[in-house]
């Protein structure tokens, strides 16, 4: 008979991209200006958005776009369109990847984020600070397992 902490163990290692990433993804349709791009992305707090055209996404935006390619020249934002300064490249991968896969992917391609998309269409994003809270939390469990294990042979012990 696997004890509880077996099962635990193994659905925590069994993680995928579903189970962290973000779902509820801001996009912004591909017609608008480098404004509309650093409004929307202050008054949503984040930093980067996803590029629709047709209900597709099409490319990326981020806060490093906008600091690169407009505040360097003397263009106003409002004269920038965004397919100007978007990434028309971006990785993704689908909600059932494992995280180490993910993690690999974005380690190799030097990128802080991933789309995810299911049979062509965005169903979330993962990003660097998803990854750093899920390993915070794997830690913590981690580590207050350890305490207990400890706690349950200084009792078998003394007992």
């Amino acid at each position: 008979m696997k004890s509880f902490l077996f099962d635990f163990f193994l659905i925590i290692d069994m993680t995928h991209v579903r189970d962290i990433m973000i779902r509820n993804v801001i996009t912004i349709d591909h017609n608008k200006t480098a404004k509309d791009v650093a409004l929307l992305m202050s008054e949503k707090q984040i930093s980067s958005l996803v590029v629709i055209k047709d209900g597709n996404p099409i490319g990326l935006v981020t806060e490093r776009d906008l600091s690169r390619k407009v505040l360097t020249t003397d263009r106003k934002s409002s004269d920038v369109q965004l397919s100007e300064i978007m990434s028309l490249k971006f990785r993704w991968v689908e909600p059932m990847t494992p995280i180490e896969d993910a993690i690999q992917k974005m380690i190799n391609n030097n990128i802080r984020r991933l789309l995810v998309l299911e049979d062509g269409k965005l169903v979330g994003i993962i990003t660097e600070t998803d990854l750093a809270r899920h390993l915070r939390s794997k830690l913590l469990i981690d580590g207050a397992l350890e305490d207990f294990t400890a706690l349950k042979r200084k009792i078998v012990k003394s007992g």
